[in-house]
């Protein structure tokens, strides 16, 4: 499946797979998993202003969204991101994070995990593996369903004492996959940010990026 690049990290300590472009083989992958007749379950939440976001996020991921399999989409809403290049069956698998794209070339001691010992998410100075974006993981029902269900618990935990994770969902998300490891990753290419400006190098191609927006416009808590 996977081929050799050497100016990027392509595999983690306990062995997992960091998905780049030029690590895998497009037609062995899709020939792979066609015949599985696999469905693909993606769940959205736009609430509030973000549901402005929606139709462009709908209409690119028919274009590039694991095109050929069966995908159906929860979408949870009170009432755009842009797709731009293939996200495919080679991101499938037990359990699944992106590494954040301002943090992915960093060693940890810049990563902004939350640092209080009073919090669930509390990740102590020298420990941790990458800094992952809570805007997207994926795996099997029952351990998309475990992470959810833990970080809800902490969450709900660090609000009865009055807390706060310094940046909330994604604070509990990365305590939990530093004690329960992903078995791939996706490199920033799958979730790039276009505030980050010029693209590296090591950057060869954009799947999806996070669109500039005024997050104290859509925001409550900014």
């Amino acid at each position: 499946m996977f081929s050799r690049r050497t100016d990027v990290l392509t595999v983690t300590p306990w062995m997992a797979p960091i998905v780049w472009e030029g690590t895998f083989d497009r037609a062995v992958i899709d020939n792979a998993y066609k015949p599985l007749n696999l469905t693909i379950a993606t769940t959205v939440f736009a609430v509030g202003k973000y549901t402005r976001f929606l139709r462009d996020f709908l209409s690119t991921a028919e274009q590039h969204y694991m095109v050929g399999l069966k995908v159906h989409y929860y979408i949870f809403t009170d009432q755009p991101s842009q797709f731009h290049n293939r996200w495919g069956p080679e991101v499938l698998d037990t359990l699944v994070a992106a590494i954040h794209p301002w943090f992915y070339y960093l060693d940890r001691e810049h990563f902004t995990y939350e640092r209080r010992p009073s919090s669930k998410a509390y990740i102590p100075v020298g420990q941790g593996d990458f800094y992952y974006m809570g805007a997207v993981f994926g795996g099997r029902v029952e351990d998309v369903h475990k992470l959810t269900k833990t970080c809800r618990e902490h969450l709900e935990e660090d609000k009865k004492l009055d807390l706060e994770a310094v940046w909330q969902e994604e604070s509990h998300l990365n305590w939990y996959l530093l004690h329960n490891k992903p078995s791939k990753l996706l490199s920033p290419e799958y979730l790039w940010d276009d505030l980050k400006g010029h693209r590296p190098v090591e950057i060869k191609v954009i799947r999806f990026s996070a669109i500039i927006k005024n997050k104290g416009e859509v925001r409550e808590n900014v």
